[in-house]
């Protein structure tokens, strides 16, 4: 099978292609501004507010599957529009379609929210990704839409950077204690998402870790996974704060996991302190 990762070189991107090539796909990926540093598969540079280029990226690869793990902020043309005309082209060359949204579709008003919930955003970013993942599913109903949480995974992610730097005090700012989000390791999530891709999935899903965390408590368990002093971790609310976003958003998995091999861990296992 011919997979293409749309938005490789990032995070999530980097994992998907791991476990893609590891699994025997044939790869391909691409970047917004430079390549990532995977060699065993064929990078193209790919602006998804150009809809010509993604046309002509679909026609060359000819992917069986396209994960789209783009990352376009409240950015509306890309994050919103461009995975729209991703869907336009990944229908018209028959191509399977994984699209990956978010918990920030949601403003937390009803703290738990199932596959069933329909989007409330309250942030730019939040409103891009409800718009993409509507005009993805009215221009390929056959898509999947897999919403998730904070992405975590062994010292890589923007979270823990963040979580090293107040720790060590060179970085200034608060780690929420009020800001509640259910984490997913990044190997469980890129499992699923594949898994997902593996069989006649549709529509929207949930993918998220099974245990709900404040981001001071997640601080809390990466900082003594990683031998870090938990105590140096500001604290702070959000409440207080002048950012905007939901405070509590606690996303329910247990249908999409009820059809998953894959089991999306909580925060309090994959961040278990070594013995």
């Amino acid at each position: 099978m011919t997979v293409v990762i749309i938005g490789g070189s990032g995070f999530l991107g980097t994992e998907l292609i791991r476990q893609a090539t590891t699994a025997g796909h044939a790869t391909a990926a691409t970047y917004a501004t430079k390549p990532g540093n995977i060699s065993e598969v064929a990078w193209y540079p790919l602006d998804l507010r150009d809809t010509g280029r993604v046309d002509a990226v679909m026609a060359e690869v000819g992917p069986r599957l396209v994960v789209n793990a783009s990352s376009g902020n409240a950015d509306w043309a890309v994050t919103a529009q461009g995975p729209v005309r991703l869907a336009m082209a990944a229908a018209k060359y028959g191509s399977r379609l994984v699209h990956v949204s978010s918990d920030a579709v949601f403003s937390g008003a009803r703290v738990h929210y199932d596959e069933s919930c329909l989007p409330d955003p309250v942030t730019p970013y939040g409103a891009a990704k409800a718009a993409a993942e509507t005009g993805v599913l009215l221009v390929h109903p056959e898509a999947v839409v897999a919403r998730t949480s904070l992405i975590i995974g062994d010292g890589r992610s923007v979270h823990e950077r963040v979580v090293h730097d107040l720790a060590a005090g060179t970085r200034e700012g608060a780690l929420f204690t009020d800001d509640i989000r259910c984490p997913v390791h990044v190997a469980d999530l890129a499992a699923a998402l594949l898994e997902l891709a593996s069989y006649d999935a549709t529509g929207v899903h949930h993918l998220a870790g099974s245990d709900a965390l404040s981001r001071h408590e997640l601080g809390i368990l990466i900082a003594r996974r990683d031998g870090l002093d938990a105590s140096r971790l500001p604290t702070g609310l959000r409440a207080d704060s002048t950012l905007p976003g939901a405070l509590d958003v606690r996303l329910d998995c247990r249908a999409t996991q009820r059809n998953l091999r894959t089991t999306l861990r909580g925060a309090h296992q994959f961040c278990r302190a070594p013995a």
